[in-house]
């Protein structure tokens, strides 16, 4: 175990998607190096946010490539790289019969509640919608009909540390004022879990989106900062990203 170093500890904004990996790639990094490290967990455009108004984080991890793109044309962080993909699914009730088959008419079907997180604030809002995008392109005047009926459910602000990002969509789902909700299959897998009469679908390759995690180090950063970059891409990085449903992009698929 390497000893505990004196340096101040590396700062970290993640996206709350990553908030169980997260603390397992940082405690495999400590370890490691005796680098200490601080993470603060949000949406991830909130969090872009938040650096372009001033706060200096040294790494940003985001849900989306896209949002820490935006701090390098802005001249705030070097460009960003993607480090690890997750798969868009949908937690439903069983009593919406919906499955992969029947996904896009059902998704359609007036009488069924759609529940998302909050486009542009959150990538799972955004990957919901490029999917309502890929659904128009099958079925012509769909994708205004899911913009309608779609309820922002989570992802429009920060909350306080929680291991429970997800409850807003349980209580929807277990009192029926939802019947599928659109989200990280990393996330909704607890929800199975926890919840009697809900599971997963699997969302139809021909309408789903694949999101990519982008990392970037926030300009000034610190050293260490970019050894835990390096520690994320490694092969002990990507497998414990593996370990915790995500798509690795560093190792082989059968690894």
């Amino acid at each position: 175990m390497a000893t505990p170093s004196d340096s101040p500890a590396i700062e970290i904004y993640a996206a709350g998607s990553l908030r169980h990996v997260l603390p397992a790639l940082v405690s495999a990094f400590s370890e490691m190096t005796g680098v200490a490290v601080e993470t603060r967990h949000g949406p991830a455009g909130l969090l872009r946010e938040r650096i372009e108004q001033g706060d200096r984080p040294d790494l940003f991890l985001s849900a989306s490539i896209d949002h820490p793109a935006r701090l390098a044309e802005l001249g705030l962080s070097g460009p960003p790289v993607v480090f690890a993909r997750n798969t868009m699914a949908a937690v439903a009730r069983r009593a919406a019969n919906m499955t992969s088959g029947n996904f896009v008419d059902r998704l359609l079907d007036p009488a069924i509640r759609i529940g998302t997180s909050t486009p542009l604030k959150d990538p799972s809002g955004d990957y919901a919608w490029a999917i309502f995008r890929r659904v128009e392109q099958v079925v012509p005047g769909a994708f205004d009909v899911l913009d309608a009926k779609a309820m922002k459910l989570v992802g429009a602000s920060e909350t306080a540390p929680t291991p429970r990002p997800y409850d807003p969509v349980a209580n929807g789902l277990a009192d029926g004022s939802i019947d599928v909700f659109l989200g990280y299959l990393t996330g909704l897998m607890g929800l199975v879990a926890e919840l009697p009469d809900v599971e997963i679908v699997d969302i139809p390759q021909v309408v789903n989106v694949m999101p990519e995690y982008g990392l970037a180090a926030i300009e000034n950063c610190r050293a260490e900062a970019l050894s835990f970059a390096l520690f994320v891409m490694s092969a002990a990085g990507q497998l414990l990203l593996r370990q915790f449903g995500f798509t690795p992009v560093a190792l082989p698929q059968q690894a």
